[in-house]
């Protein structure tokens, strides 16, 4: 697959193509909608697919401190993507020049100029150009005057998450923000990721003998609520069992929150600069400070205990 950083990257003499366009951050059951969609049409006119997604988000260059907590990096963004295949993905720096294109402007600058849209597959809500003044309807008005057509999906999906709220980043995070790491699988379609280094931390887990990744998070990452979770922390592609913790360690009076994560019986690893992932299955329990050091050491190997069981109990589902 093609990843693109910039419109200067579009390789010259790139034909017609099926595009949809959107931050679609999480690319969670919704997306997933809308993109299958357009790569299904993209093989059947026999040309290629085209996500147009934005770096940063634009309400940080529209409404500066406003960014989102992000569900997926963009490269994860487009690993997932490839995996629905995606033929290209172009990442677009939104700047303030670029925010103050007129609706028209931006579609003969990016879809028409560069991508040479045959075909433009968007959601209903779908809005674009200086002060989001651009539609769908406005859309398929211009296709006309520049030869191509739009479709529009519905890409609202509902189950149990949210109680029945149709899915959404927006829901997504909200739920994980609330230690719903159950409901915001439900909509993503996998359990919600959260990428760093391992840094080094206090070195308590391995002191109590339960040595933990300390991970460094990305910038803007929507980091589920303080407590215990079952998942998984991946390192070069192994995806290993874990307890994780997210938190401020009250046990130890902390103010920094952190992420760590036990590899469930897993010894000597040695994972310090390492980019790795965690996963999120399952919620435990809350964060809270014990009477003692044994009481805490009591909590951790229950929560070790119901962390593998949940884990196995998923994986033979």
């Amino acid at each position: 697959m093609h990843c693109w950083r910039g419109l200067e990257d579009i390789p010259e003499g790139w034909g017609r193509s099926v595009v949809t366009i959107g931050s679609y951050d999480g690319v969670h059951r919704g997306h997933q909608l809308i993109i299958g969609r357009a790569v299904e049409r993209a093989r059947e006119l026999g040309v290629p697919s085209v996500v147009v997604t934005f770096d940063p988000h634009p309400s940080e260059v529209v409404r500066p401190g406003t960014h989102p907590p992000l569900l997926a990096p963009h490269h994860r963004r487009a690993e997932l993507m490839a995996g629905l295949g995606v033929d290209a993905v172009l990442i677009l720096p939104f700047t303030a020049e670029f925010s103050q294109l007129s609706p028209e402007d931006f579609v003969v600058k990016v879809l028409v100029d560069k991508l040479h849209a045959k075909l433009v597959i968007e959601g209903p809500n779908f809005r674009f150009g200086h002060r989001a003044a651009g539609n769908v309807t406005f859309l398929a008005e211009l296709g006309p005057t520049y030869d191509f057509q739009v479709e529009v999906i519905d890409l609202y999906v509902s189950g149990d998450a949210g109680g029945g709220e149709p899915f959404s980043s927006t829901l997504t995070r909200r739920l994980i923000a609330g230690g719903d790491v159950e409901g915001a699988a439900e909509i993503l379609g996998r359990p919600h990721r959260v990428e760093g280094v391992v840094v080094r931390g206090a070195q308590r887990g391995r002191e109590l003998g339960f040595p933990t990744a300390n991970v460094e998070t990305l910038p803007h990452t929507a980091i589920p609520a303080d407590g215990v979770y079952a998942g998984w922390l991946t390192v070069d592609g192994e995806a290993m069992p874990a307890a994780i913790s997210v938190g401020t360690n009250p046990q130890f009076d902390g103010t920094e929150r952190t992420v760590e994560a036990y590899a469930i019986d897993r010894v000597g690893l040695d994972l310090y600069g390492l980019h790795v992932a965690v996963d999120f299955l399952s919620y435990v329990r809350g964060m809270l400070k014990f009477e003692s050091i044994d009481d805490l050491l009591v909590a951790m190997a229950a929560d070790v205990k119901r962390s593998s069981e949940l884990i196995a109990a998923y994986e033979q589902a």
